[in-house]
């Protein structure tokens, strides 16, 4: 039995979702930019109501929902966007160290042109060290960058918290909610985030289609287009529209809105189940805080086992070692490092990402075939 248990990396496409996408891949396919004629009508009408969906979603205004080609193009766009807009006021951005590599790898690049950027460390079960983050901000502090929920642990950050203090300093804020969606509540206006992304494939949605979140009042946040090319999207991202992948996208997001949290109860239970399973062979810890995480995601090290042995052992379950963009590295994970582990025990780390298709039959078959080769491997 195949057991797919890689879902923070990517999702199915829910058939549901699949067929609202269809029309416009087939009969509606217009371009939405086209404005002389009825199949470019119907194309801006399905996105206008996707727009709205996702604006619904995560209870923002349809304005302030700006589609992009994923998560990746709209954290470059937040980050690179604020920090030309903002060069005026400071060349400053603080980042948390458990951050994906595309909010990582992105302050690399513009600290190369000239920005400083400040990482924040973390605590051992992953949650910000909120006292250096509020004095690490500075008043040429334009943008903090942190994560709602990790990628690899689960770990949900206290984004009302980190606002509160991010705001109080005068300074923008930028989360990355791509892994919190459709698995926890999005309200930007609780989290009084400034700007917030958003990817489709990890919500049962099509790949290739992303949002980002950009506040309109109070603040009203500007952005300086990191494509250019036609003023598409109120002209911070230019570039025809993937209509099919955007109603796609608002299809799970309303199907995630009313599902999400009968879909969290079971796959908290199941993750229990998992858990429990695998650490009654002993030498087994969970990785992050246990309180504050999002319910289908743990991160286990398996203590004296290389990670890459049980991996290899057992080919039939999909799981990761750490984010799938960072597969290809062979280094530990930067995140388990970052919250104190040894490399040794980041080495030793599987993150196991449950689905709201997983069954309980999967979940028994893992545990008992899991233990099986830790036995042998002991």
């Amino acid at each position: 039995m195949n057991v797919y248990l890689d879902y923070n990396a990517t999702t199915p496409l829910d058939k549901r979702v699949l067929k609202e996408m269809l029309p416009a891949l087939t009969d509606n396919f217009g371009n939405a930019a086209s404005k002389t004629h009825v199949f470019g009508w119907r194309a801006a009408e399905a996105v206008k109501k996707a727009r709205e969906q996702i604006a619904q979603f995560i209870h923002a205004e349809e304005s302030e929902v700006i589609f992009t080609s994923g998560a990746t193009e709209a954290i470059n766009l937040a980050i690179k966007g604020v920090a030309e807009a903002y060069s005026s006021k400071g060349s400053h951005i603080v980042i948390s160290a458990t951050e994906h590599k595309a909010v990582i790898d992105t302050c690399k690049h513009l600290e190369k042109l000239g920005k400083e950027i400040s990482v924040v460390p973390v605590l051992s079960d992953g949650m910000i060290n909120l006292e250096i983050l509020d004095s690490t901000i500075r008043k040429d502090t334009v943008l903090v960058c942190t994560m709602y929920a990790n990628n690899e642990t689960g770990v949900i950050l206290p984004i009302s918290e980190i606002s509160e203090i991010v705001h109080r300093k005068g300074s923008l804020l930028f989360t990355d909610a791509t892994q919190a969606s459709g698995k926890t509540t999005l309200d930007v206006n609780d989290c009084h985030a400034d700007l917030l992304c958003l990817s489709a494939h990890k919500m049962y949605g099509p790949k290739g289609v992303g949002a980002l979140y950009v506040r309109r009042k109070n603040p009203r946040v500007t952005l300086i287009a990191q494509m250019d090319g036609g003023g598409h999207e109120r002209n911070f991202r230019s570039g025809t529209l993937n209509v099919p992948g955007i109603i796609g996208m608002g299809a799970a997001c309303e199907i995630a809105g009313k599902e999400q949290w009968d879909d969290a109860s079971r796959m908290s239970a199941l993750r229990t189940y998992l858990e429990q399973g695998l650490m009654v062979s002993g030498r087994v810890s969970i990785n992050g805080n246990m309180r504050n995480r999002l319910p289908n995601t743990t991160n286990l090290c398996f203590h004296d086992v290389k990670s890459e042995t049980l991996i290899i052992k057992l080919p039939q379950f999909a799981m990761a070692t750490g984010s799938a963009c960072s597969s290809a590295l062979p280094e530990p994970s930067h995140v388990l490092l970052a919250m104190g582990l040894a490399s040794d025990q980041a080495y030793s780390s599987i993150r196991f990402s449950l689905g709201k298709f997983t069954t309980q039959e999967e979940i028994e078959y893992v545990v008992k075939t899991f233990n099986q080769v830790l036995k042998d491997n002991r």
